[in-house]
């Protein structure tokens, strides 16, 4: 897909994007504490039906389960010398489950720690890091690449300068934030926005932080700030720790889907849900559109 073949369907229509992926991988049996991206690839099944079935709810794009298949992330599994292997298969798992009636995303994220001014962690490195994963993403035939979770502006950047020597493709980037807009490695979604789409960024706003009941100033301002589709794919409300140390998102699909039409209203052109939404929560927002 071509930025401006993104840019006319984004201009035609709200896209809706899928829900969470590893919460639901979580209840279909994934255990606590391994490789989400291994085990995703060892039981293709739970993910064919789970991006089925957000397919059938309504999703325009699915994003491949490839979040955390960088060689960093990688790494701390003993399986960096599989980040090829797993980045195909895992495109390739998420093309049959879209099976041509959704766009598939190449999924990347945030390494965990702030980019520093030298070593392992510099901007360069990083760059280096996401443009090996992006170049594997091409390869294995995504339609557009997605850097989502993102605690700061620098990863954001080293991703949108790494794609740009890899691909012409579109890339939508996305900060988790706090609920007044700031970014847990400093700054603001605002302003970090608006130099995001001023390097290329096809689409950009919030996903995870917390809930849709918080987010409508910030999507008020990024819709005031930035020309390019503000997008919003927030968790179903904040979690609640159970006494078994478990996450509960208590927002039911009704209330996010009433939630998301106030965002919606408010500017957001692309929407999803993040942690705790599954496949009713995007056949709510289906409705919505």
């Amino acid at each position: 897909m071509t930025k401006k073949e993104f840019a006319e369907r984004t201009e035609k229509k709200i896209l809706i994007l899928d829900g969470a992926t590893g919460s639901n991988l979580t209840k279909a049996g994934m255990p606590k504490g391994v490789c989400t991206e291994e085990w995703a690839l060892a039981h293709p099944e739970a993910v064919i039906a789970l991006q089925r079935a957000y397919v059938e709810a309504g999703s325009d794009i699915v994003y491949a389960p490839t979040f955390g298949a960088n060689r960093a992330s990688l790494k701390r599994f003993g399986l960096e010398d599989r980040l090829s292997e797993l980045n195909h298969k895992l495109v390739q798992i998420s093309r049959e489950a879209a099976d041509g009636q959704a766009l598939v995303a190449g999924d990347i994220t945030t390494i965990g720690y702030p980019v520093t001014d030298e070593g392992e962690l510099s901007y360069e490195n990083r760059v280096a890091l996401y443009q090996e994963q992006i170049s594997e993403l091409v390869d294995a035939g995504v339609d557009l690449l997605v850097g989502e979770t993102l605690l700061g502006a620098d990863e954001a950047m080293a991703i949108l300068d790494a794609a740009a020597m890899v691909c012409d493709l579109p890339v939508m980037c996305t900060l988790t934030v706090e609920s007044d807009g700031s970014c847990y490695f400093g700054g603001n979604v605002i302003d970090i926005a608006a130099n995001l789409e001023a390097m290329g960024a096809a689409a950009v706003g919030i996903n995870c932080s917390c809930g849709p009941d918080q987010l409508e100033c910030i999507i008020r301002n990024l819709k005031e700030r930035v020309s390019v589709p503000v997008i919003v794919k927030p968790n179903a409300g904040l979690p609640i720790i159970n006494e078994w140390g478990e996450a509960v998102y208590p927002m039911e699909p009704e209330v996010f889907g009433r939630h998301m039409r106030t965002l919606m209203a408010a500017g957001a052109g692309i929407v999803g849900g993040c942690c705790g939404t599954d496949p009713r929560f995007i056949g709510e927002l289906k409705k919505s559109v």
